[in-house]
């Protein structure tokens, strides 16, 4: 199995969290101490994490240094940071892992990060069943506080700056930036659209920055290292940075791991996750979560980077990547999604509110014997009619139901003519 350093992943410990003392004796808080402790100048973190090419690892790839800039200097005070760990997402599991392995390396990451924009608070934004990283956060925020780290005067400076966790109600919608910062004041989640953007007008109007905990985790080492050692850990010369894979479904060893971004999907699977399960054929995976579309074999030595999967018209999204075999029924896959993804619509706009229950209403029929011909273009009219919803949930939800139609109609034909699922048939006899 290829070797690679481990950032984000370096002080993995069995089955424990790394300590304060533990992230200290591999470099960690140097950065804050050099930047915030030396009085350097907040505009130079923003200019190395520009230069150091950290896109947003939350699913959207926007760059992390471009977001802190857009904050004006002339902006009011207070200055907010969101850490958004919600991580609702169906396949999803990358943040949770990192809180579990070294949390301090977040803390970090969102001091520096709030100290880039001025900003005095930060929200740590979390759902209930991730109720043992919450534990685990607040208890290392509070070393962190005693250690001189985190609260009034770091350092010894002029800089305060605090975290507090934020329990969210656990929503998928909560994970978009707007939704969620409804969610922070007590409002109904549902999403804005800019102008004005979070960071001129967010939290009580004041200027807020969301950024994924994952990008915010990557800042300390960046700082410490330097901006052309951060794009030399990539696997493609377009790309930068480690990243963290969280992989599941047919594989025998799913979990997450930390790897350059840019391997390749035949890496991940067949060396980092043991290959495929005794008995099981490569059929499609989804590559970032339940929001992205299949991916077929065709696919499978693809590098899984931000630039190579947008080339290919689909999304590295958050890194989730669902293994699928040839066993597995698509469309019920894909039921099982859209089942969620109408459950999780907060009603807000008609194209979501009517459409997505349409759609699992449609997916429900076919599987289950009740599919007709017209079914197929109905589906894809409301695939691209959910484009008019108000945010991105209609649009992601209906990624995997577009991809299902082009790369397996076929099976979809097959459920519409047999009059029921083929695959169920199979395993009865």
């Amino acid at each position: 199995m290829p070797q690679y350093p481990q950032v984000l992943f370096k002080n993995r410990k069995p089955n424990r969290v790394a300590t304060l003392d533990e992230y200290r004796e591999s470099g960690g808080y140097q950065a804050l101490e050099k930047f915030v402790g030396g009085g350097i100048s907040p505009k130079e973190i923003i200019r190395l994490v520009g230069e150091s090419g950290l896109l947003g690892r939350g699913g959207a790839g926007f760059p992390a240094g471009k977001k802190w800039a857009s904050v004006p200097d002339s902006a009011a005070f207070p200055r907010y940071l969101v850490a958004n760990g919600d991580e609702m997402e169906p396949g999803t599991f990358k943040d949770r892992m990192l809180l579990h392995v070294d949390p301090h390396c977040v803390i970090e990451g969102m001091i520096l990060s709030g100290y880039s924009f001025s900003g005095s608070k930060a929200f740590f934004f979390v759902r209930p069943s991730y109720e043992s990283s919450s534990v685990i956060f607040e208890r290392e925020l509070e070393y962190a506080r005693q250690a001189g780290f985190l609260g009034n005067n770091i350092l010894g400076t002029d800089f305060s700056f605090d975290i507090v966790v934020h329990r969210s109600g656990g929503r998928y919608i909560c994970g978009e930036g707007s939704a969620l910062l409804n969610a922070i004041m007590g409002k109904r989640p549902n999403p804005t659209k800019p102008p004005p953007y979070p960071t001129e007008k967010g939290l009580w109007d004041k200027p807020t920055v969301v950024n994924n905990v994952e990008t915010l985790a990557n800042v300390p080492h960046i700082l410490r290292n330097g901006a052309e050692w951060f794009k030399g850990l990539a696997a493609t010369p377009h790309g930068a940075g480690m990243k963290l894979y969280c992989i599941s479904g047919k594989v025998n060893a799913p979990g997450t791991v930390e790897l350059p971004i840019g391997t390749r999907l035949s890496e991940i699977i067949d060396e980092h996750c043991g290959g495929m399960t005794p008995g099981s054929e490569f059929k499609a995976c989804l590559p970032g979560g339940a929001s992205t579309k299949f991916m077929t074999r065709k696919h499978y030595d693809i590098p899984m980077d931000f630039g190579d999967l947008k080339a290919i018209g689909n999304r590295l999204g958050t890194a989730a990547i669902m293994v699928f075999d040839h066993k597995t029924c698509l469309v019920g896959a894909t039921l099982n999604l859209m089942e969620f993804f109408a459950r999780e619509s907060c009603g807000w706009c008609t194209p979501c509110r009517e459409g997505l229950p349409y759609m699992r209403d449609l997916l429900w029929r076919i599987e289950n014997g009740e599919g007709k011909e017209e079914f197929i273009p109905n589906l894809r009219t409301l695939c691209k009619e959910v484009w008019n919803s108000y945010c991105a949930l209609a649009p992601g939800a209906a990624e995997p139901v577009i991809s299902l139609l082009d790369s397996f109609e076929d099976e979809v034909r097959e459920h519409i003519s047999q009059k029921g699922c083929p695959f169920h048939a199979k395993a009865d006899h």
